[in-house]
């Protein structure tokens, strides 16, 4: 019994720790939306509930925190009003995004203005509690597992890059 909580224990600060730097994104930004070709992902620049203004050239507005249940009308808007295939992302996808150079929040202010210093989903259900979720944290850059889909937190969306896209 106790190896066993001394291995969930270690195994637990692992998912915490810092990651490895991982190949380094390369971003191209058109207005509302941002290409990352080095993983072939287009994301929204700014986070549901935000508006990308032409004008001012940023994320205006109130950025909401959803449940999981929100997050698949979110996902339905989105695919209706910015084409097809919106979904949350992958852990790895979204640890991605973290700015380690930045300070809070811990994603690059230029490509991805007025990004909340919270928790942001992932679409990842954590593998050691089943019923939780995996989330990343723009405050601290880390990861957690601990979330309940019937929880709120911050979401951003992102697509597989479209064959032939043009931006």
């Amino acid at each position: 019994m106790f190896a066993r909580a001394t291995l969930l224990s270690i195994m637990a600060l692992l998912a915490l720790a810092p990651k490895p730097a991982a190949a380094q994104s390369v971003f191209y930004t058109r207005d509302n939306l941002v290409q990352d070709l080095s993983r072939g992902l287009e994301w929204m620049r700014c986070s549901v509930g935000q508006r990308w203004s032409l004008e001012s050239e940023t994320c205006t507005g109130k950025a909401v925190q959803l449940n999981h249940e929100e997050i698949d009308q979110a996902i339905v808007q989105a695919n209706e009003q910015l084409g097809p295939d919106w979904r949350l992302p992958n852990r790895e996808e979204l640890e991605s995004l973290i700015c380690e150079n930045c300070p809070p929040p811990m994603i690059d202010p230029e490509v991805f203005p007025q990004t909340e210093p919270m928790p942001y989903w992932t679409s990842e259900q954590n593998f050691w509690s089943p019923k939780n979720y995996w989330s990343v944290n723009f405050m601290t850059g880390f990861t957690y597992g601990r979330f309940f889909p019937s929880q709120q937190q911050m979401v951003r969306l992102v697509r597989n890059r479209r064959a032939g896209a043009s931006n």
